[in-house]
């Protein structure tokens, strides 16, 4: 060091003080940085430096791999389940799915030796739960990123007087909000249960629909709201009535009045628009359910909901303009659910249209909801 020290010295003699022990030190930290990338060279390469961690087969199945070496079992968890795990000697863990899944976008993790695991390749963004989307190469879906323009997605936090805290949620505004001055309706969008308001911007892809069904003239420029619902559905109800809605008045150009708001919810979310428009049957005039309903192996709610419904009856008729239940077929665990829910509604003449598609309690049928849903409303 003080050779270092005394070079400087001899070549640059006027420099002392402050300034000489400044040099000193840069001198020093550019060493070390060079050594430290030395030994960053002389790192032993390991198969998990070129590992593609997920790829789509030509028989629509998917393969996922992991490095841990030393792990003593790995499966894999989320949306999507392995038929086939192996591990190579090289410690890389290959699971894949059966084949024939259908395209779209799914949610998963590792479990390792009991530990769940991010996949350490996948570049998502955390909050948004790592995805994959599973499209064969050179298919682009309606629910995909397309070059049109893009509305803005903002993240808004807010005080709830409900739960005594601050809340967030994502609102989506279509191109051109801030160069207009005209009003937009305002759709309220739910997530499922276990999930956050990350759910519909992230996983659902909502963004990306909205986006491209404005570019196409599909649906009239609106503002879509997606709060966060991972609170118990009698408080979320009083949430989004008394504070959502309100500050969405205040801080967005929007009507403010029920025949321009529409309210859409998946599995749990279903169950908050069913309690919202039963509590608050003057607030909205679009309503989807979508794979939800009350349980059939808990007939004491169908008991409640009948005396409330038939208060609320009067009320919904004369401010309902859409009402649908939707919902994923035959494989959608919640479908026993919907027709007896949408039958109490039509015992005291609140009536509604149902549809389905096959593809189970998933995303992949929820997109799907969203698109039809949007091209109707506001019309």
């Amino acid at each position: 060091m003080q050779s270092i020290q005394l070079t400087f010295q001899k070549l640059l003699p006027g420099v002392t003080g402050k300034l000489n022990r400044t040099i000193l030190v840069l001198i020093v930290i550019m060493g070390f940085s060079q050594l430290n990338a030395q030994n960053f060279r002389k790192r032993p390469k390991t198969p998990n430096d070129d590992l593609v961690s997920f790829k789509v087969n030509d028989d629509s199945s998917a393969t996922f791999r992991l490095y841990a070496p030393d792990a003593k079992k790995v499966e894999l968890g989320g949306d999507v389940r392995a038929e086939k795990i192996e591990r190579a000697d090289n410690g890389i863990w290959t699971m894949t799915t059966a084949p024939g899944i259908n395209p779209s976008a799914y949610r998963y993790y590792f479990n390792v030796d009991g530990m769940r695991v991010n996949d350490p390749k996948n570049p998502m963004v955390p909050d948004f739960r790592p995805m994959v989307e599973m499209v064969p190469e050179g298919k682009t879906l309606f629910w995909q990123k397309k070059d049109v323009p893009h509305g803005l997605m903002t993240i808004v936090y807010y005080e709830s007087e409900a739960t005594n805290s601050t809340r967030r949620m994502f609102v989506w505004t279509p191109p051109g909000y801030f160069t207009s001055d005209e009003k937009l309706p305002v759709l309220y969008l739910l997530h499922g249960g276990g999930d956050n308001d990350t759910n519909w911007p992230g996983q659902g892809k909502a963004g990306w629909i909205l986006d491209n069904l404005f570019a196409n003239g599909e649906i009239v420029p609106m503002a879509v709201v997606m709060p966060d619902g991972s609170i118990p559905i009698h408080t979320f109800a009083k949430d989004l009535v008394n504070n959502i809605v309100p500050y969405v008045a205040s801080n967005f150009r929007v009507y403010n009045d029920a025949g321009h708001r529409a309210l859409a919810g998946l599995s749990m979310g279903g169950m908050e628009v069913l309690e919202t428009m039963i509590y608050y049957p003057d607030q909205f005039s679009y309503i989807n359910v979508m794979s939800s309903g009350w349980w059939t192996s808990q007939p004491e709610n169908y008991e409640k909901y009948d005396k409330l419904i038939e208060t609320a009856a009067p009320i919904l008729k004369s401010t309902l303009k859409y009402f649908i239940f939707t919902c994923g077929g035959s494989t959608d665990g919640a479908s026993a659910n919907t027709p007896p829910t949408r039958a109490l509604f039509t015992k005291y003449g609140v009536e509604s249209d149902y549809s389905e598609m096959e593809g189970g309690h998933t995303m992949y049928v929820w997109r799907h909801d969203l698109s039809k849903f949007t091209q109707k409303i506001f019309k």
